[in-house]
């Protein structure tokens, strides 16, 4: 149902069914398709919308039909991931779309930027089916394993998933230890058995200068 023309436009080939995707990111659509606006707060898709203490809303929309859409969002890298019953953990800012049978929501994953509140709230896909994450740059995926626990600077992490424990130690940022950075920093370190992905392009965060 998902394939990439190119690596930065995401075609889906819908024959009835639907997808969910940014609203905004459609670039092109062929055969005949039904639109639908969805908006957030509270549990299942709608439960995607929101960061609750950051004030940050992401507005979806279903399109539903027979025949291609193309999407994309500022020509920004796009990846796809097949999930078997697993659940993906993903900025918000970085999902483009998912199949319509794959159940979104939100989840706490722990203070990042403490007084700030930035990222309390990561967004969460699960089921069978295909999600496509967009990335500043080609994406990297990094293996965790119980030998080798992985540290992630938070302006380059897109999504995790797996069977993965994720931290936050504050303090210290990669720049900051080269005395280069400022303010409140942190670092997101990750245990268990999983995979990261990270873009090669640092994204600001409200925790500091990362």
């Amino acid at each position: 149902m998902f394939r990439l023309q190119g690596s930065k436009v995401l075609a889906v080939d819908m024959t009835g069914d639907a997808v969910k995707a940014k609203n905004g990111s459609m670039v092109a659509y062929d055969g005949q398709m039904a639109f639908k606006k969805l908006s957030g707060g509270g549990e299942g898709l709608r439960g995607m919308v929101t960061r609750r203490l950051t004030g940050e809303q992401m507005t979806v929309m279903e399109v539903r039909g027979q025949g291609t859409c193309w999407f994309a969002d500022r020509a920004s890298e796009i990846n796809l991931v097949s999930l078997q019953g697993d659940k993906l953990f993903v900025e918000s800012s970085n999902l483009l779309a998912t199949d319509a049978g794959l159940r979104t929501g939100t989840t706490f994953t722990g203070l990042r930027g403490a007084s700030q509140g930035n990222g309390l709230f990561t967004t969460t896909v699960e089921g069978h089916g295909q999600a496509a994450i967009m990335s500043d740059g080609p994406a990297v995926v990094l293996r965790v394993s119980a030998q080798y626990p992985l540290t992630v600077d938070p302006g380059a992490y897109i999504a995790h998933q797996g069977n993965l424990r994720q931290s936050f130690q504050s303090g210290v940022t990669f720049r900051t230890l080269l005395g280069e950075g400022g303010g409140e920093a942190f670092q997101i370190r990750f245990e268990g058995d999983g995979l990261v992905y990270v873009q090669p392009s640092e994204r600001n965060t409200i925790a500091g200068d990362v």
